[in-house]
């Protein structure tokens, strides 16, 4: 279906991609991973036609379809939720936003309102509205969210309607780039039983390493500014690429062991001239040989450990009948909940539920409104906000926030810290505010690593970060002896630290002695799904 061929493309100075080579079979579905900035959303564009190669040939098949889901939906629009999920050809858009208008002001029977109704029952309009509306529903939009205006909600929503866009149109070729970034759990596991079944073949971006997991059948790694092709999903990559590794090191430990042993017969011989004919075979040897490159080693998880925070007494806080809302909208009302030391929580739920809510009210963030929250003795607080910002002083340079974080820190010590957490020695004199989403996520790690909290809240941690990164981070926060309670998405993440879990939703703090694979056959989640099929 899609075909990449001697493809070159430099950047910036950067060359990032040199005779690359892909393919993706009709109904297959195919990761692309590699380091951030390795050039995956430049590959994307370069196949939609938004930016061209320098070199090579890309081309889909004449009548194949390419759906594209970007990162970003971009400015909301007063179209709505189902207008933006119908819209499948600008045709159909059309007509529904017609119809639309033409009965929000009463004009039902004029012309325009007529030749819509017309093409929109040719074009299998009704057909397609209840398709658009069972997916609307998979990625959990109510029945009253679809006449509501995108303008209105929040960018994740927004980009949840054009998920359902792309989903009822059904492209041949699915591009999707960081699928589950704005998707609550219970969207995520629909999601991925509907793909599972998708028809046609998809080529993902993501940082979520169970979702690709559980889908891909084939990973193209960008390395050294090409495409390498490895069979399976992705842990099954990871175990090629290390095995791969190693025997391209031993390739080339054995060719500069012979290069050395015929250099050195050269060396030896070169003024024997009984010996010359066989000399000057060696030279030819050498000249004819071709050189393997020395292997870059893979890159490896980056390890890090929280320095162990001072005790806390057992009951690290509790809140008892508490009551909290923003203005006419309550969200908890007589919620009680105690978190004892060593606690390894994640609260789970829809989006809009409460869990940030609740992640703030015991960081002390927001105040409530009735009720109590008392705080264990010996508690200190470390909130790792989903904001990244709120956490950090945009002015400061990093190497200025680390040592403000900490006056007794000299530093040597911060320059050593802040290098084990990936910031070169130029980074460190970068202001906060010009900081990507990733480079913030790690400086704010770094802050806790000088401070160390007894009790830790993380909103959405692993947003932004790497799957490297991620995978460090879930590492140290394993053998973190402090108490942790989080909110995530990334379900590999979840699976790693989570010992109980509290689901949230309208208001309910029902709690889970248990991790996420427990919480799920407790609660009968997986069962309650709508079915993908039905789509």
């Amino acid at each position: 279906m899609l075909t990449i061929k001697k493809l070159t493309k430099a950047h910036g100075g950067r060359t990032l991609f040199q005779d690359a080579e892909l393919i993706v079979n009709w109904g297959e579905r195919v990761a692309l991973v590699g380091a951030n900035g390795a050039g995956k959303s430049t590959l994307f564009r370069m196949i939609l036609g938004r930016d061209e190669p320098d070199e090579g040939e890309i081309s889909l098949d004449e009548y194949a379809v390419a759906g594209y889901l970007p990162q970003e939906a971009g400015d909301p629009t007063d179209r709505s939720v189902l207008e933006i999920a119908m819209s499948v050809t600008p045709e159909m858009g059309a007509a529904v936003r017609t119809i639309a208008e033409c009965e929000a002001g009463g004009a039902l029977g004029s012309r325009e309102y007529a030749e819509a109704v017309d093409l929109y029952g040719s074009m299998n309009g009704y057909q397609l509205e209840a398709k658009a509306k069972r997916i609307l529903k998979g990625l959990a939009f109510r029945d009253g969210d679809f006449r509501r205006p995108a303008r209105e909600m929040s960018g994740g929503w927004v980009m949840r309607a054009h998920l359902a866009q792309l989903l009822v149109a059904e492209p041949d070729l699915l591009m999707l780039d960081e699928p589950t970034n704005h998707l609550d759990l219970l969207s995520l596991l629909w999601l991925r039983k509907y793909l599972k079944n998708y028809p046609g073949a998809i080529l993902m971006i993501s940082h979520d390493r169970d979702f690709m997991d559980e889908l891909v059948e084939a990973v193209y790694d960008i390395e050294d500014a090409r495409l390498v092709r490895y069979t399976g999903n992705y842990s099954e990559f990871l175990r090629l690429r290390e095995t791969r590794c190693e025997q391209q090191l031993a390739a080339y430990r054995r060719q500069q062991r012979e290069i050395a042993r015929v250099e050195a017969f050269i060396a030896r011989f070169r003024s024997v001239a009984s010996k010359a004919s066989l000399v000057q075979s060696r030279v030819k040897q050498l000249e004819k040989m071709r050189l393997i490159p020395k292997p870059k080693a893979v890159r490896k998880v980056f390890k890090f450990h929280f320095p162990q925070p001072p005790r806390s007494m057992q009951t690290v806080m509790e809140l008892e009948k508490v009551r909290q809302g923003y203005g006419d909208v309550l969200i908890y009302d007589g919620l009680d909940l105690r978190i004892e030391r060593g606690d390894r929580i994640v609260l789970v739920g829809p989006n809009g539920a409460g869990k940030s809510t609740l992640l703030k009210i015991l960081a002390g963030i927001v105040p409530i409104c009735g009720g109590r929250r008392t705080l264990g003795a010996a508690t200190r607080i470390g909130y790792f906000s989903q904001m990244r910002s709120e956490n950090l002083t945009p002015r400061l340079t990093v190497i200025e926030e680390i040592m403000n974080a900490d006056p007794e820190l000299r530093e040597e010590e911060a320059r050593s810290l802040l290098g084990s957490f990936l910031f070169r020695r130029a980074d460190i004199h970068k202001r906060v505010e010009v900081l990507s989403g990733g480079e913030k996520t790690r400086l704010s790690l770094v802050k806790f690593l000088v401070d160390p909290p007894n009790l830790l809240l993380m909103d959405e941690p692993t947003t932004h970060l790497d799957l490297l990164s991620v995978d460090a981070l879930g590492q140290a926060l394993k053998y973190y002896e402090g108490t942790l309670v989080f909110i995530s998405h990334d379900v590999h993440f979840i699976r790693l630290l989570a010992e109980k879990t509290l689901h949230i939703a309208h208001g309910v703090v029902t709690p889970y002695a248990g991790g996420y694979d427990y919480y799920l056959e407790k609660s009968g989640l997986l069962d309650d799904l709508p079915d993908a099929a039905d789509c």
